[in-house]
C-alpha cells in the first residue's frame, strides 16, 4: 500500500476495508454455485463483451455468495485498489467498452451528508445519483489524483513495464489511471475503488503556500485544520485515541 505523507482516514478504517473486501469479493470472485463455470455476479467482468450492458447494480445488503480467496482477503483477481482519490467517474454511466460496469452500494453512517461531499471531477454523480451517505464500490474510472493505493507484486512488475518501458509522457497518477483503464495503448486491469475515497489530503493551520510543493494552494493563512469528507479524522482526533477515549469529533455532523 502507497500513501501520500499528508493522508488522512477515518478512525473506523478497519470496518470499512473490510466492507471494501466484501464488496471486491461480489464483484471480481466467481459465485460458489457456479464453480465448475466461473459465472459472475456482474455479468460485465471481467471484460464487458459489447460495451453495451450496464453490469450488475449489487446491494452490499444482500451480497451474492461467492468462492472464498486463496490469496488476498480483498478477492484473488484484481491488480489496484485505488483507496485514496481526488474524485472519479461512476462507468456504469459512461459508455467505455473495456471497463466492467457493475458496482456495489450501500448507506454508510461513516459517509458524510452531500452538502460536505468534495471532488476535483464535475459533475459530481456521487451527488446526482445516489442518497445522502452513500458509499459505492467500482471499477476504475477517470480517476484524479493517488493519493493512496494498494498494488499486488503482479501488478507492480506490470506497473513498471508499462510507464518504465512504454511513454512516460504524463504524471504518475494519470499513468495509473491509463493502466487500469486501458488506455493510451495500454493493457486493462483490474482496478477497484470506493466513492467517497477512504483517503484524504489533511489540510493543516499554516500558510497554505506549504500544503503542496507541486501545485499551487493559493495564499493566505489557514487558522484551523481539517481534512475534506472524512467524519471521524484520525489526525483531528489522535489525541483522544492516544488517551484511550472514544469521544471523537465529527467533523461533519449531520444538520436536519
Amino acid at each position: 500500500m502507497i500513501l501520500e505523507d499528508d493522508a488522512d482516514w477515518d478512525v473506523r478504517i478497519r470496518d470499512q476495508l473490510l466492507d471494501f473486501a466484501l464488496s471486491s469479493h461480489a464483484l471480481t470472485q466467481p459465485l460458489s454455485a457456479f464453480r465448475r463455470s466461473w459465472e459472475y455476479a456482474d455479468e460485465t467482468f471481467p471484460s464487458p463483451s459489447d460495451g453495451s450492458a450496464k453490469g450488475a447494480a449489487l446491494s452490499f445488503d444482500s451480497l451474492p455468495a461467492t468462492v472464498l480467496p486463496r490469496v488476498s482477503p480483498y478477492g484473488d483477481h484484481w491488480d489496484v485498489l485505488w483507496i485514496g482519490h481526488c474524485g472519479m467517474r461512476f462507468p456504469h454511466l459512461h459508455d467505455n467498452k473495456l471497463i466492467p460496469k457493475g458496482h456495489v452500494s450501500w448507506l454508510d453512517p461513516t459517509v458524510p451528508q452531500q452538502q460536505y461531499l468534495w471532488t476535483v471531477t464535475a459533475p459530481d454523480e456521487l451527488k446526482e445519483q445516489y442518497p445522502n451517505h452513500t458509499r459505492v464500490v467500482h471499477h476504475i474510472q477517470e480517476a484524479a489524483c493517488s493519493l493512496g493505493y494498494a498494488i499486488t507484486q503482479k501488478a507492480a512488475r506490470q506497473l513498471l513495464y508499462e510507464i518504465g518501458l512504454k511513454n512516460f509522457n504524463a504524471a504518475f497518477d494519470i499513468l495509473l489511471r491509463w493502466f487500469c483503464e486501458g488506455a493510451e495503448g495500454r493493457k486493462h486491469h483490474t482496478c477497484l475503488a470506493m466513492q467517497p475515497s477512504l483517503f484524504q489530503h489533511h489540510r493543516p493551520a499554516g500558510p497554505k503556500s506549504a500544503e503542496s510543493d507541486i501545485s499551487d494552494h493559493g495564499e493566505g493563512y489557514r487558522g484551523a485544520p481539517h481534512t475534506n469528507v472524512l467524519r471521524w479524522s484520525v489526525r483531528m482526533n489522535a489525541e483522544t485515541m492516544m488517551d484511550g477515549e472514544n469521544n471523537f469529533v465529527d467533523q461533519w455532523p449531520d444538520v436536519e
